[in-house]
């Protein structure tokens, strides 16, 4: 691997046990009733009351400072809580991308108002926040959007349309991205802005979008003289861009890219034990996998420790999204070869459920959050390749 790849190995230390024993007992009670396709959806799954229960519990927000509501906890201790709540398939869409992204965007960027607002919301489980990146025009080329933040008086006026905006009929406030100077043409990577916008604004449209399961969690948002306060920019006007990649950094190296399809493992696991004895190729095969889920998860706490440190290592969570990717679509493959299960969805197995689910939507894992493309892209840059 290239010297400007950083993968310094981070250990959770055992003292930190406790704390998973501790979420363990309470996802063994929360699941109890849970369906294979509500695993399925795992981080994507919107469940306020639940995100409210694991707010009480200071599970969200944790490493955020007390006099914002936080917990000032370490990461660490947060990298247990989430890799429990993934690898058990909880629904933490309520809560997830104000934990994961606007939440620390706004420790950083954001002014003393902004945090003292939303971050209370956020770590109780009460405020949830979508974000507003992709444009149904600008295709994988972020930087070309032309949803546009005119200044008025007193605030912005924001026209233009969003795309692929998870849970945004759901949510409270969206984070989003808008050219707020020049034309994009002209300032391609400049003139971007990050705004903080009340989904309850006059002039927002949403319209949710159907995938193959016939559910619809994404959708696409239209601006139409939307009107944002002043006090509502997130950090400095034209920087949009800078904030922007960086927030990607703690989304795209996650425990969810490379754990959305975790679940099946331990199913099949014990579907294979209840079968009987196995040939040794089953037994190298589910090795196979594991191996990679260790791999991947060395590569994801190595970025923790970069980003607890300060630093924005957007190339190794390229790499991290891009190898979680290809790990989890090949899960339902795998189930297959392995159990040659039923080409129809068994309604109660949770197994059949959770498969039947993912084969609908592993092909979309590589899309979200950033192409496979662009990842590569980012990744061959720091070969010197590109």
């Amino acid at each position: 691997m290239s010297a400007l790849f950083n993968f310094r190995p981070l250990e959770i230390p055992a003292r930190l046990e406790p704390l998973r024993q501790d979420v363990r007992r309470f996802l063994a009670d929360a699941s109890s009733q849970w369906s294979g396709w509500q695993i399925g959806h795992s981080w994507t799954g919107f469940d306020r009351e639940f995100s409210r229960q694991v707010g009480q519990r200071g599970w969200i927000g944790m490493t955020w400072p007390r006099q914002y509501g936080g917990h000032e906890r370490s990461g660490l201790e947060r990298y247990v809580v989430v890799e429990e709540m993934l690898a058990a398939g909880a629904p933490l869409g309520a809560h997830w991308f104000g934990d994961r992204q606007s939440g620390p965007l706004l420790l950083r960027l954001g002014s003393e108002a902004q945090r003292q607002r939303f971050l209370p919301m956020i770590a109780k489980g009460e405020a949830s926040f979508c974000i507003g990146l992709s444009e149904p025009d600008a295709g994988s080329d972020l930087a070309s959007l032309r949803s546009r933040a005119s200044r008025v008086e007193g605030g912005w006026r924001l026209n233009g349309r969003k795309v692929w905006t998870t849970n945004a009929h759901l949510c409270d406030f969206m984070i989003g991205l808008f050219r707020s100077g020049g034309p994009a043409e002209v300032e391609k990577h400049k003139g971007l802005s990050q705004f903080l916008i009340d989904m309850r604004s006059s002039g927002i449209e949403v319209r949710p979008i159907k995938d193959l399961t016939g559910e619809a969690h994404f959708n696409e948002v239209t601006f139409d003289d939307v009107f944002v306060p002043d006090d509502m920019l997130v950090g400095q006007e034209g920087d949009g861009w800078a904030q922007a990649s960086a927030e990607l950094a703690f989304e795209r190296s996650q425990p969810d890219r490379y754990m959305s399809a975790y679940p099946l493992l331990p199913l099949t696991v014990d579907a294979l034990r209840a079968a009987g004895p196995q040939e040794r190729m089953v037994a190298r095969r589910l090795g196979e996998a594991e191996a990679e889920l260790v791999i991947l998860r060395e590569m994801s706490l190595s970025i923790l420790g970069q980003l607890v440190d300060g630093h924005s290592p957007s190339r190794e969570a390229a790499l991290v999204k891009d190898l979680g990717n290809l790990h989890e679509q090949r899960m339902p493959e795998l189930v297959r070869e392995l159990l040659d299960p039923p080409a129809t969805v068994v309604k109660g197995n949770t197994l059949s459920e959770l498969l039947g689910f993912l084969v609908h939507t592993v092909p979309s894992f590589s899309l979200r959050g950033g192409t496979r493309e662009i990842l590569r892209g980012i990744t061959a840059k720091g070969l010197g390749l590109k």
